[in-house]
């Protein structure tokens, strides 16, 4: 069992945050190398550590093959590494080396190797084991660092990596890329109730995954396939003291008391779940009734918006008509004209025929 001692738990308490744009370099610089096959591929982590808080914002791939079936023979070009922290340290000063990555997707036997290797250009590399092809939800990122463990047995300390916990966080100018992306992608379809529900349930499933992984390692615990941690026994009994106890009962009666013709020794009347359940319940309802809001107020528009068409065709139709009209009414008084102009030089054709006549005569 690993001692706790203070330099462990310094480096177990760093807060661990990832930039969306390392997931996407590390994703791509598989797709480029190793899909399709069972290799990995490894890179070089650039960002800043301050001792308290780890902050990840670059990266850049490595050339790295390693023996299948040994595991002991890999090669990492640390040249190259040397070369391109001087370039990057050109363009960004502020960006470290501070540990290194690789798509696991879990730890092997030749990890402790290569990070030693890396102890060159940082005291306390961190690694960052990023699953490209993640098949469960969750983070796809697992933060681990390098430590001596000191055996109870007092044999020889040997060294091994604890687990730090990570965070995916974006800065302002990649939250307002993604968010334009998913303004593209979105369903404008998709209610906000909808998107919410997916969000929970993706939230209920990786606790879930998180909940299996312990019963696993307490399962292992007892069957002694694993020794005795007290350190993660201790935490996992802080999780469970600061659970609410949702069924706690309100009296102790003896068995056999009825309450409501019910037996009131089995029977749980929580205030705290009762509280939770309304409460949950009025947070429901008012996302319901904003998506059925959000949903009548679109109704309402597309109504409009129909009714409005409909009047504006209406007045075409009219100005149409209008001038129709008054087409044919310019043209039946061209008609009209015609014919009495036609009648004035009819009358002056008779008189002059009748002075004729009378010159004859």
């Amino acid at each position: 069992m690993p001692a706790t001692t203070a330099e462990t738990l310094s480096l177990v308490t760093r807060n661990v945050s990832v930039a969306p744009l390392v997931l996407l370099s590390a994703a791509d610089h598989y797709g480029r190398s190793a899909k399709g096959t069972r290799k990995r591929v490894v890179g070089v982590l650039l960002g800043q550590n301050d001792g308290k808080n780890v902050r990840v914002s670059n990266s850049f791939a490595v050339p790295f093959e390693e023996e299948e079936k040994d595991p002991s023979v890999w090669f990492l070009d640390h040249n190259f590494v040397e070369n391109m922290n001087d370039m990057f340290k050109k363009i960004n000063a502020r960006e470290k080396l501070i540990g290194w990555y690789h798509s696991g997707p879990k730890l092997r036997a030749s990890d402790l190797e290569i990070n030693e290797l890396f102890k060159r250009y940082t005291p306390n590399p961190l690694l960052v084991i990023i699953d490209v092809q993640p098949k469960e939800v969750g983070v796809p990122t697992d933060a681990y660092f390098a430590v001596e463990e000191i055996k109870d047995d007092g044999t020889t300390t040997a060294k091994t990596f604890v687990h730090t916990p990570s965070i995916i966080e974006a800065e302002e100018a990649e939250e307002i890329g993604v968010e334009h992306l998913l303004r593209d992608i979105r369903d404008v379809a998709v209610g906000t109730l909808s998107t919410r529900i997916t969000s929970q349930l993706q939230s209920l499933q990786g606790l879930h995954l998180r909940l299996r992984d312990i019963g696993q390692y307490l399962q292992k615990v007892l069957d002694r396939e694993l020794p005795v941690n007290h350190a993660i026994l201790g935490n996992l009994q802080d999780v469970f003291n600061l659970l609410p106890n949702l069924s706690t009962p309100k009296a102790t009666p003896y068995p056999g008391q009825l309450e409501n013709g019910v037996d009131a020794a089995h029977t749980d009347n929580s205030e705290l779940a009762r509280a939770m359940s309304i409460k949950t319940n009025d947070q429901l309802m008012a996302i319901y009734l904003s998506s059925l809001i959000r949903a009548i107020t679109a109704f309402h528009d597309l109504i409009e918006n129909k009714i409005q068409n409909r009047q504006q065709q209406e007045e075409k139709d009219g100005k149409r008509d209008d001038e129709r009209d008054e087409k044919d009414a310019t043209k039946a008084n061209g008609i009209a004209n015609g014919d009495a102009k036609e009648g004035k030089d009819a009358d002056k054709e008779k008189e002059k025929e009748k002075d004729k006549d009378k010159k004859k005569g």
